[in-house]
């Protein structure tokens, strides 16, 4: 029932190829990151007892590692 959902999904979203339930949970990984959930408890909504696991589904973005760095910078310019 759920490939059928996710199929639905692509359609409506002009997604020329099958989605399959494997695309939705690297999709899911990659959003939950992106959004600054942790690792930790992305592992747990996934249904995982290793973060390794998470860490192979979960894609980090290009987007995202600009973002952890622009971060990293402003707390180096609060510390000086």
């Amino acid at each position: 029932m759920i490939w059928y959902c996710i199929h639905e999904i692509g359609i409506m979203a002009s997604v020329k190829e099958n989605l399959s339930y494997h695309d939705s949970r690297h999709t899911f990984g990659t959003l939950m990151l992106s959004a600054d959930i942790p690792i930790e408890s992305i592992s747990k909504m996934m249904g995982y007892t290793k973060i390794r696991t998470t860490q192979i589904y979960a894609r980090v973005t290009d987007n995202k590692i600009s973002e952890d760095m622009d971060r990293l910078m402003e707390k180096r310019k609060i510390q000086n």
